[in-house]
């Protein structure tokens, strides 16, 4: 196969290598050793060195080297097992190159042709590979090369799925195909002689829906902040609008919230991303919400069987999914039978005979002695053998990690309620126990459902909850892990634990439990264990609600594995930084208003008056705004049913009171509508009758599932998917505002123009990573996050730029030319380190924003003090060859740290405190005029060389160069004239003139100036003052730089550029490495 190239040296491979065959910039070679007759002593040594050094080398006994006459060093191209494969290789090699290799003069020109060869073979070979694993092959690999040749993006951006369709333009069609990428999605037509062709990154989109218009029957409509898309296609609708939404979530996921969201293992590398790959995240992100499993779980087996349920005598017809940990079987309507087995609780898993009646079957046993048997599998031995790997993989880690631990007992309720009713209900579960199973694998039905909506009697709340939630499982798995975590987390102090303090008393306040030291207590010890476990959620408002009400009804551990499994499976994204997850489910509420409320919709066109009243239903599952005995039944159904139980009970309520919300004309007065309402007296009941306190709240939850209930995981997941686009992308503007409100008061530039450059600074920063190698991807990710004191916790994204990021926009922006390309490089160089004021290599938009504002909108003198900065430590290193900083201290040129005194001494902590905040003080006022330090005579030359490549194409091209002449030998004269007086003085004189300087320039000056002063040249010297004032003597000069300067045109003519621009950059910078 060939391969990268990669550099040798013949003296040493030479003792290891016999070369087969050879010629002037080819060797083909053989492994010393390999092929020879066995027993021979250089085989047996080169298979000992093979073994121990080299073992790449022994799997691949043959390969081909690149050697460039008269040099030592040469490069690995091709390697192979079998001889007649590494001949291929050398045939293609000697018919394709050789004859074209004796043309150049040059051997580093060799080189790099071959290498860009073999890098060209080695893409084609990946495009091969990837268009293998299509359904069409080679539809596929002639789609990938019209993609590439249409658009021009990079290699690495891998094209992920295409569809043939029209894009239309009002009432005009036109046709084509539409390309979706892992980065963006990508349209091109060519009918008639008209081309037509756009590029929508996926970071612009912040809409996806369907629409329908008199001409087209239904169309997919795409929008970004600057216009709307519509698509339509006959064939593959659904799936073109499915796999649109996986990727653009997928892409702002990473893009836009990579710290918050929680993202597969395998998205997180865009390049392993294919159609089939989405195809099986969807499936199962829908399993993790159905059976609302671990975040972790992997995907295994899907198989459609039936699953033999004894309550109805009969076998089920359903699909079996297995994951890591679990055995999951759901019937063909979803949530009429659902049964979940851990692995963990799993014994044994045996095919048994097959016959007509029971074709194919598998019995799974557990360890309470049950078994369960599944039929018409597919693929049963493959299948059978998976499960039983994983199962003894459980196993082992059970026998090797676990110590015996025995049943888990259940607290009884603190609540505990003797009255006729509980123990109806217990009677009821009771008889459904027997007849359904218990424990975590009993078969979940329209029955328990009905029993749930019951309210589930407290002395059985807390083994149901764990038993439905699956905590059980967790907590079995993880014997010791609460009470390490506690001995770690207590006692250490954070945010989150000072937050945690601060709610503690505000958790049910009224209840008793939580009125004594003792309930405090564990309520602390649980909320800052899950802290500690999870120090990304850390602790979200609301949290504590939940666990108190969790220590109500179960011990203290298995409170903190239902807060688990609360924050971490049933409500993903819920208590991170930002709440996403409540954010987007409320974007969701609303369409599902749309949908199932549309009279109320017509009524209330703004509908996120009602989703922000909802937000706290979603956050607390209704525990703020009901009563305490009502709102505990609404927890039930939330364990049984997951999410979907909120959706549906907050579409009942709405309903409930429909007419009256459709009257009300403002927010207040809806919020008053449903707080009357969940606070009537129908959920209040009297203590003395506590039958009636669930009378209502279960005619409720009842309406709910009647009206609501066909509402299913599936669709709630692919709503989801829609909406979590729109939530971040609402964050993004956000954010867009904050960081365009706080640099607006320091410049000159119109808002427009302000909002342009900082999409082309953000662009610049999502191109690094949508192409960038690995570890500046992670650079550039890491860098847009701006952290807290603590270093813990995320405060806003914010954008900033590296050095190559910054370099690509001043390119693009500066509105002079910078005379050579080298020059212009330099000079890129120096204006980052400048504008680099905290000194981590990085650039934010306020810095950049300031410094476009000055070169396009500031007066002359603001201009030329600028670029004398530029050619002023720590500006101008001491080497431009190394872009580092110099390598004496550096201080700042605007306030010194500390200043030096002539004598020597150094002012004292005070003195210093007080000058800083004066100089503070002072920096507040724009128009005080901050002493600059000196230049001397190597870096006025280097300022000349700049202002003669700015004038370079001027139309007064002539006239500047003559005035800059004249500028230039008036400051070379006042410099000499300058530095014959210093020299001629006395010592006296020299330490008068050194008290009356200003310290703070003296100590910039000395700083920056390192071991220079005791050259001759740093004795000649011009300041700020005298080049801005013979500068001003030509009048050419002063008319060049108050010339007015377009920047809506520089920024207009930067968007057409900067894609293709920083692309064929990156793409150079690929082939080069």
């Amino acid at each position: 196969m060939w391969l990268n190239p990669e550099e040798v040296l013949l003296k040493n491979a030479l003792k290891l290598w016999v070369t087969e065959r050879s010629n002037d910039f080819f060797l083909l070679q053989r492994r010393r050793g390999h092929g020879e007759p066995t027993g021979r002593i250089t085989g047996l040594l080169v298979g000992a060195l093979d073994t121990v050094l080299d073992s790449n080398a022994r799997v691949t006994p043959f390969r081909i080297l690149l050697q460039v006459p008269s040099s030592q060093i040469s490069w690995v191209i091709a390697s192979g097992a079998a001889i007649e494969e590494v001949n291929k290789h050398w045939d293609w090699l000697v018919h394709n190159l050789l004859h074209s290799l004796s043309v150049f003069e040059n051997k580093e020109d060799v080189a790099s042709f071959v290498k860009g060869k073999v890098k060209g073979l080695i893409a084609e070979e990946l495009r091969g590979r990837q268009a293998a694993q299509e359904d069409d092959p080679e539809k596929f690999r002639e789609a990938l090369l019209k993609f590439e040749l249409h658009f021009g993006l990079p290699s690495s951006e891998k094209l992920v799925t295409y569809y043939s369709c029209c894009c239309w333009k009002g009432r005009v069609p036109r046709q084509g195909f539409l390309y979706l990428s892992i980065n963006h999605m990508s349209f091109y037509s060519f009918l008639l002689g008209k081309e037509v062709k756009f590029v929508i990154p996926w970071a612009e989109m912040t809409r996806l829906e369907r629409v329908s218009t008199g001409l087209m029957t239904e169309a997919i409509r795409v929008s970004t902040r600057q216009r709307q898309r519509e698509f339509s296609m006959f064939l593959n609708r659904d799936e073109a609008f499915g796999v649109i939404g996986q990727l653009a979530d997928i892409a702002l996921r990473r893009l836009l919230d990579s710290e918050g969201l929680e993202l597969d293992r395998v998205l997180q590398q865009p390049t392993r991303i294919t159609k089939r790959i989405l195809e099986e995240q969807a499936i199962r992100e829908y399993v993790l919400a159905l059976f609302r499993l671990p975040r972790a779980e992997k995907l295994h087996e899907v198989a459609s069987c039936s699953l033999w349920t004894p309550h109805s005598r009969s076998h089920t017809a359903g699909t079996l999914y297995t994951t890591d940990s679990y055995l999951c079987f759901s019937s063909r309507e979803e949530g009429s039978c659902i049964l979940i087995i851990p692995l963990s609780e799993v014994l044994s898993i045996e095919k048994a005979e097959s016959t007509s009646l029971l074709p194919n079957p598998v019995i799974v046993s557990v360890r309470t002695k049950k078994a369960f048997q599944l039929i018409e599998l597919q693929d049963r031995n493959e299948l059978v053998e998976s499960l039983n790997s994983r199962l003894r993989s459980i196993q082992w880690k059970q026998s090797m990690f676990l110590h015996e631990s025995e049943p888990v007992s259940y607290s009884t309720s603190m609540l505990i309620c003797e009255c006729s009713m509980e123990q109806v209900k217990e009677r009821l579960w009771e008889d459904h126990f027997l007849e359904f199973g218990r424990g975590v694998h009993m078969f979940r039905t329209e029955k328990i459902q009905r029993l749930v909506a019951m309210g589930i009697p407290e002395s059985l709340r807390g083994e149901l909850w764990m038993t439905l939630s699956d905590a059980s499982s967790e907590l079995e798995s993880h014997q010791g892990y609460y009470t390490s975590l506690v001995q770690k987390s207590m006692g250490h102090s954070s945010l989150a634990t000072e937050e945690i303090e601060r709610d503690l008393h505000r958790s049910l306040p009224d209840h008793p439990a939580f009125q004594n030291p003792t309930g405090i207590a564990a309520l602390r010890r649980v909320l800052t264990a899950y802290a500690h476990r999870n120090p990304k959620i850390g602790y979200c408002q609301s949290m504590n609600i939940l666990a108190s009400v969790l220590l109500l009804y179960a011990k203290e551990e298995e409170a903190f594995w239902l807060l688990v499994a609360v924050c971490e499976r049933m409500l993903p994204d819920y208590f991170n930084r930002r709440v996403i997850g409540a954010q987007v489910d409320q974007s969701v509420f609303e369409e599902l208003i749309r949908e199932r409320l549309p009279e109320l919709a017509e009524h209330v066109p703004d509908l996120s008056s009602l989703s922000s009243v909802s937000l706290s239903w979603f956050l607390t599952l209704f525990l703020s705004v009901l009563p305490f005995h009502s709102a505990v039944c609404v927890v039930d159904c939330f364990f049984f049913h997951g999410i979907k139980a909120i959706f549906q009970l907050g579409l009942a309520a709405l309903e409930a009171n429909a007419a009256q919300l459709s009257a009300s004309t403002d927010d207040g007065q809806a919020l008053m509508i449903l707080t009357r309402y969940f606070c009537n007296s129908d959920f209040f009941s009297d203590t003395d009758v506590p039958a009636v306190r669930h009378t209502n709240i279960t005619d409720l939850i009842n309406q709910s599932y009647e009206k609501f209930g066909d509402l299913s995981v599936r669709h709630i997941e692919r709503l989801r998917c829609r909406h979590r686009i729109q939530v971040l992308q609402a964050h993004e503007d956000t954010a867009k505002e904050n960081a365009l409100r706080v640099v607006t008061p320091d410049v000159s530039m119109s808002p427009e123009n302000l909002t342009d450059v900082y999409d082309l600074f953000k662009t610049e920063h999502f191109i690094s990573l949508y192409w960038g190698d690995s570890s500046s991807v992670a650079a550039a990710e890491a860098a847009a996050w701006h952290h807290g004191e603590s270093g813990c916790s995320y405060i806003e994204r914010q954008y900033r730029l590296d050095r190559p990021q910054f370099k690509s926009l001043y390119g693009l922006l500066v509105p002079w030319p910078g005379g050579s390309n080298q020059h212009a490089d330099t000079l890129a160089n120096r204006t980052f380190t400048l504008l680099d004021q905290e000194r981590k290599n990085l650039v934010t938009f306020r810095e950049f924003a300031g410094w476009l504002d000055t070169l396009y909108c500031e007066e002359l003198n603001e201009k030329i003090r600028l670029l004398y900065r530029l050619h002023i430590p720590p500006a101008l290193t001491e080497s431009e060859d190394d872009p580092s900083l110099m390598k004496s201290p550096l201080m700042s040129t605007n306030r010194p740290l500390y200043v030096n005194l002539p004598s020597g001494e150094v002012k004292d902590y005070q003195e210093q405190l007080k000058q800083m905040l004066q100089d503070l003080a002072k920096e507040k006022e724009k128009d005080v005029e901050k002493p600059l330090p000196l230049m001397n005579q190597r870096e006025f030359i280097q300022f000349c060389k700049t202002l003669y490549g700015m004038f370079h194409g001027d139309p007064e091209e002539n006239e500047l160069f003559q005035a800059i002449a004249t500028v230039t030998s008036l400051v070379l004269q006042i410099g000499e004239a300058g530095h014959r007086g210093r020299s001629s003085g006395s010592e006296v004189t020299s330490q008068e003139e050194g008290k009356e300087a200003d310290p703070a320039q003296v100590a910039a000056d000395d700083g920056s100036r390192g071991d220079a002063s005791s050259t001759p040249e740093s004795d000649w010297t011009v300041s700020y003052a005298q080049i801005l004032a013979s500068l001003l003597t030509e009048q050419a000069l002063v008319q060049f730089f108050e010339q007015p300067l377009d920047l809506s045109a520089k920024i207009a003519e930067a968007k057409e550029k900067q894609y293709h621009q920083r692309a064929g950059l990156l793409t150079l910078q690929q082939r080069t490495s």
